[in-house]
């Protein structure tokens, strides 16, 4: 994706469809002296109660534009992925002595339900952490309508306890957390934001008609990156995102977790690969309707916004508060060490069908190096006993990291 290079203002004409959002951020621009940063741009964006992205009541996730939704994810894709994960799962509740499972963000529920059907007895409780309304109700109703025996096992909660116990499951919810953005001028490290463009109208009726605008001020003495690459290595104009979200994220939940393990899937690199002087955009990026655009400030509150892990960060984070890394590597390959290879197999065996062939389909585009297979990546962590996990059998790039 591309940047403007200059340390001032680029203009971008973004009418923020939603009214009470526009008035939302215009204010707390204006409060905050005609500035915001881009974390808290984005943490309004996807989640103003009531207003953002993942609060106001959008489908978000599906398999077609017509269906309203933006983007479709692995459960969505085929309950393989879930039945699959599960084995690593089942594998560390044993390892770890545990019989609860939590899952972060858990979308419209397709991994809650193949989960829920693969585990079965062997948790006593199922908790979901889901910060969106709209999709608590799509997780329930689904649950309700394909695990009735088990649903009395899922309770959802709005906070963590101090202290708990069990497995962590998190697909797709890192990438989704506020990032920050920095800009290399050449000569120093500028904190990138949003302002307001011009003068809007004090009348609600001129609002939704707000121009957008990036915005850069010296940032902190200090920041930078998280990398050992030298400043000149960049090129002037370069953008890069910070995950201090992400990372705080992944503290807290090692310093409650009392035992078990935890395992996250996202798209992402090692920060040896995230920090590299040629991706000079970063890797922000937006989905609407099946489409991916790269500019956030465009249709605000209507389109997702994104950007890849630094996996790094994510294991120096959660080392640090003492978990052990259990391992660190591609979906393709930790899917395929899990036995997905084995149901690919199956798949392709038999009478060809439009089913089988969608999915054959569907098993592909999960480990197909072309696919999602590469680009995603599963990180896993233990508290407790270190085990040897299944799913990093082969292919570990722990070193990597």
């Amino acid at each position: 994706m591309s940047r403007p290079a200059s340390t001032g203002h680029s203009v971008v004409a973004a009418p923020v469809t939603s009214q009470p959002l526009a008035e939302l951020i215009a204010h707390e621009i204006q409060a905050q002296g005609g500035w915001m940063s881009f974390e808290r741009f984005m943490h309004l964006a996807l989640y103003a109660p009531g207003l953002g992205y993942y609060s106001g009541g959008r489908r978000v996730i599906g398999h077609l534009p017509q269906d309203g939704s933006d983007f479709v994810t692995a459960p969505e894709l085929t309950p393989l992925f879930g039945e699959t994960l599960a084995r690593q799962l089942v594998q560390a509740l044993d390892a770890t002595g545990t019989d609860q499972l939590w899952e972060f963000g858990a979308g419209s529920g397709a991994l809650a339900a193949s989960l829920l059907g693969a585990l079965g007895d062997r948790i006593s409780r199922y908790h979901i952490v889901e910060v969106s309304g709209a999709l608590r109700d799509r997780q329930h109703a689904r649950l309700l309508r394909e695990h009735p025996e088990l649903a009395h096992k899922v309770v959802w909660v709005d906070a963590l306890p101090d202290a708990f116990s069990g497995v962590l499951v998190g697909n797709e919810v890192l990438d989704a957390m506020p990032v920050d953005l920095l800009h290399w001028d050449g000569e120093r490290w500028l904190q990138r934001g949003v302002a307001l463009h011009g003068h809007p109208a004090a009348d609600q009726a001129a609002a939704p008609q707000l121009t957008l605008t990036w915005a850069d001020r010296p940032a902190p003495e200090g920041t930078r990156p998280p990398t050992e690459r030298p400043d000149a290595e960049f090129v002037p104009g370069t953008v890069v995102e910070t995950h201090a979200q992400a990372e705080a994220f992944i503290r807290t939940l090692a310093q409650g977790l009392t035992q078990g393990a935890a395992f996250f899937i996202d798209y992402g690199f090692p920060e040896a690969e995230y920090y590299l002087p040629q991706r000079t955009g970063g890797t922000l990026m937006c989905h609407h309707a099946h489409t991916s655009d790269t500019d956030p400030l465009v249709g605000v509150g209507e389109k997702d916004i994104t950007a890849h892990v630094n996996f790094t960060g994510i294991a120096l984070a959660g080392q640090d508060a003492g978990w052990e890394v259990l391992g660190y590597t591609s979906q393709g390959r930790f899917l395929t060490n899990c036995g997905l290879g084995q149901a690919l197999a199956q798949a392709c065996a038999g009478e060809v069908t439009a089913a089988s062939l969608k999915a054959q389909s569907a098993l592909q585009t999960l480990i197909a190096e072309h696919e999602m297979g590469e680009l995603f990546k599963v990180v896993g962590f233990a508290k407790g006993e270190w085990f040897d996990a299944i799913g990093f059998a082969h292919g570990d790039r722990s070193h990597t990291l």
